[in-house]
């Protein structure tokens, strides 16, 4: 089954009679266990897709097939599978709900111990004890205990025509016992059995980056219906629910506060630091923690349909995906595990026959060449470091899509910037407010918001958010007669005096001069802000200046850009070239430009593409589409708030915080420098294995020491991602 298809088993729309069943995979320690199952689970009649992902321990199947069915094929592979969640369209029999054994959780680490425990005893006997048929029945027991798993993977790897690590190491096994070499076989055995146990526990603790986030949300919540309040689990709370939520707990579900207030720890969800207050007409997410108050809110969606449930699914979907390097390693593999197969044949074959060798010296040579040629290392170098990478993106509150994102995130040269609502705050806010004619600015913001509160343009809102700030509680003066004048401004009448407040031009069409007002406006201007002026009768009383202002962390996140590593910035904006150059300056961009239109931007990002390399878009993931698609990485804004967001982009900064780009940044260059290092890493070692072995200088259990001994060492380096900060 081709990857496009595997992918896309999840999204297929059911057909009469099938069901979809999510299923956990438990024991599988590589990417070629997870082929293995898909390969046999595939085959059964009646199922159609088939996923099955190594990263996450999960298998997705569209089947009418039995279930019970389809845990044995697994289990006849040597894995556990339990179902995790199936939807129907039809009565499929379904497996018995069942709790795992103590054996069956723990057989094969008990099996593994046992083998190490007969492979000393056969030592004990042979070198101090009674050797002979004493020493190889013990070391017998030990293969197979130790290698039962791997001969049964190996055995059905062979029938679907392929030759995996478990089936070259139980050649070796068998190889080794037959030539005589039985404490060797052995320890090969046990050894590989120890690899595979650690590699599955340290990968373990990869899968529990986005574990975390399943256990965010709580399994239940306090809902109040009909006047009374009892405990319902989520998936029985429908749109539209009142939630109650008390100090410390955490958020169940997505909605929006309808009453009480309190402040609200998003750093689970969004990354954010600092805790939100919210009040009434706030939005909460599943997954945050409730602080201080209490409050209720309306739920605004489903459980399965939640910011938290989405990222998560997202999440686990990137990690599935395959990066261009895993890409490469998995088409590597699969022809070098063949032609090492059939060099070993040529070794085992050539010298004794035509230079008449010692047949066993060479069969041996040609174990030890199959035992280093396990891809094992070099087929997890890269998944190790892409779950690593993504799931401590997560945590912080940022979505990368998919192996290939964090890949191209880390060859990223420039990066391009909307600036509305990306380097700004996105709305305008009053910045200046100066008097005239011996009025106080106090008495300006008062009576200009006095007219500007019949009006619904958002410059008016600005003036009434800033005097509702700078003076809460203080009741605007009553005016009447107001009319709007689209374009240019609004006046209206307060006990007798007619105020006009608008754009200088308008003042200028009516005959208003002040040489003071004209030169305040030119300099606010020249700032890149809007400004307004406010008359009453025939003269200037006022200015306003309203902008939209810089967010407070846009400075110090362009600053760190560029220590880590991006060559340039540039702001692209629709605003006009003043306003580009005020805000670019701010920020400390290399490159402002204005007055651009949609296509003028997609056409600067590709200039940038041809001048620099590899460019990032950041905006807020509706806007400035075709820029967005024509960049190498499209980077969305506030992703916790907006669903086009985390669907059109290819990362998604889930706080709306700028401050997470450069982490990410950093993070997808280390991610690529160490997808790197052990690519490398493991094909060296490879290959001076190799060598080592054709002229006669390894032997089977120091193969076995480097081929563990490098998975070990390319998963502990990938694992480094899940602390990068």
């Amino acid at each position: 089954m081709d990857d496009a298809a595997s992918a896309s088993a999840a999204d297929l729309r059911l057909m009469p009679g099938e069901a979809r069943t999510v299923f956990h995979i438990d024991g599988m320690d590589c990417g070629e266990c997870a082929r293995t199952v898909e390969r046999v689970v595939g085959k059964l009649d009646g199922v159609r897709e088939l996923q099955v992902n190594f990263n996450t321990t999960k298998m997705t199947a569209v089947h009418t097939a039995a279930i019970p069915a389809m845990i044995r094929a697994v289990e006849q592979v040597g894995y556990r599978g339990t179902v995790l969640e199936t939807t129907s369209d039809a009565a499929v029999p379904a497996a018995a709900s069942q709790t795992a054994s103590f054996w069956d959780r723990h057989k094969r680490t008990i099996l593994t111990a046992v083998s190490g425990v007969l492979l000393g005893a056969g030592f004990v006997a042979e070198y101090a004890g009674p050797g002979g048929l004493t020493a190889i029945f013990l070391y017998l027991l030990a293969i197979l205990t130790g290698g039962f798993y791997a001969a049964r993977a190996g055995l059905y790897a062979l029938r679907s025509f392929t030759l995996d690590m478990n089936f070259l190491m139980t050649v070796a096994a068998v190889g080794a016992a037959l030539i005589g070499e039985w404490s060797e076989g052995a320890t090969v055995v046990f050894l590989f059995a120890v690899g595979n146990w650690l590699q599955a526990q340290t990968m373990e603790r990869t899968r529990r980056s986005i574990r975390s986030l399943m256990d965010l949300a709580p399994k239940e919540a306090l809902v109040r219906r009909q006047g009374r309040e009892e405990r319902l689990p989520l998936e029985q709370i429908g749109i539209g629910d009142i939630v109650i939520v008390r100090p410390g707990e955490r958020i169940p579900m997505d909605g929006t506060v309808s009453s009480g207030s309190s402040t609200v720890n998003q750093a689970p969800v969004t990354g954010e630091s600092i805790p939100v207050y919210k009040v009434t007409g706030d939005d909460v997410f599943a997954g945050t923690i409730n602080e201080t108050g209490s409050f209720e809110f309306h739920v605004t969606k489903r459980v399965e349909d939640s910011t938290l449930a989405r990222m998560i699914h997202l999440v686990e979907e990137a990690q599935a995906q395959r990066a261009p390097s895993q890409q490469f390693v998995d088409r590597f593999a699969a022809v070098y595990t063949p032609a090492v197969v059939i060099l070993a044949l040529l070794i085992a074959l050539i010298p004794p026959l035509l230079f008449a060798g010692d047949w066993s010296e060479w069969i041996y040579r040609a174990l030890a060449l199959l035992v280093i040629a396990c891809p094992c290392a070099l087929v997890i170098s890269t998944p190790v470091s892409i779950v690593a990478a993504i799931g401590n993106a997560a945590r912080r509150g940022v979505l990368i899509k998919g192996g290939a994102f964090l890949e191209e995130a880390g060859r990223i040269r420039a990066i391009a910037f909307d600036k509305t609502g990306t380097l700004t705050v996105g709305r305008p806010e009053v910045v200046r407010v100066e008097a005239l004619e011996g009025r106080t600015e106090r008495d300006v913001l008062a009576v200009a918001a006095a007219v500007e509160s019949r009006s619904e343009h958002p410059l008016a809102r600005a003036i009434l958010e800033a005097h509702a700030t700078h003076h809460p509680g203080e009741r605007l003066q009553k005016v009447e007669h107001f009319q709007a004048h689209a374009g240019k401004g609004a006046e209206a009448v307060a006990d007798g005096i007619t105020y006009r407040i608008g754009k200088p031009t308008w003042f200028a069409d009516m005959g208003y001069t002040s040489r003071w007002a004209a030169d305040r406006v030119e300099a606010e201007q020249r700032l890149g802000r809007t400004v307004m002026l406010l008359a009453a009768d025939r003269a200037i009383i006022g200015l306003l200046s309203v902008a939209d202002v810089v967010r407070p962390e846009s400075v110090e996140a362009i600053r760190h850009l560029r220590a880590a590593g991006i060559e340039r910035t540039v702001l692209l904006t629709g605003d006009n070239q003043r306003t580009a150059d005020a805000i670019g300056a701010q920020v400390g961009v290399d490159t402002a430009l204005g007055e651009l239109l949609p296509e003028q931007k997609l056409a600067q990002i590709r200039t940038l593409q041809q001048q620099v390399g590899p460019v990032a878009m950041v905006g807020d993931g509706i806007n400035d589409a075709p820029a967005l698609a024509t960049a190498d990485i499209g980077i969305a804004m506030g992703g916790a708030g907006t669903d086009t967001a985390l669907e059109t982009a290819d990362l998604v900064l889930m706080s709306d915080d700028l401050a997470q780009l450069p982490f990410t940044m950093r993070l997808s260059r280390s991610a690529l420098r160490v997808i790197q290092q052990n690519i490398w890493f493991s094909l060296l070692v490879k290959a001076v294995f190799l060598l080592l072995t054709v002229f006669g200088l390894s032997n089977l259990w120091m193969a076995v020491f480097a081929d563990t001994g490098t998975a070990l060492l390319v998963i502990a380096n990938g694992m480094r991602l899940l602390r990068a900060k």
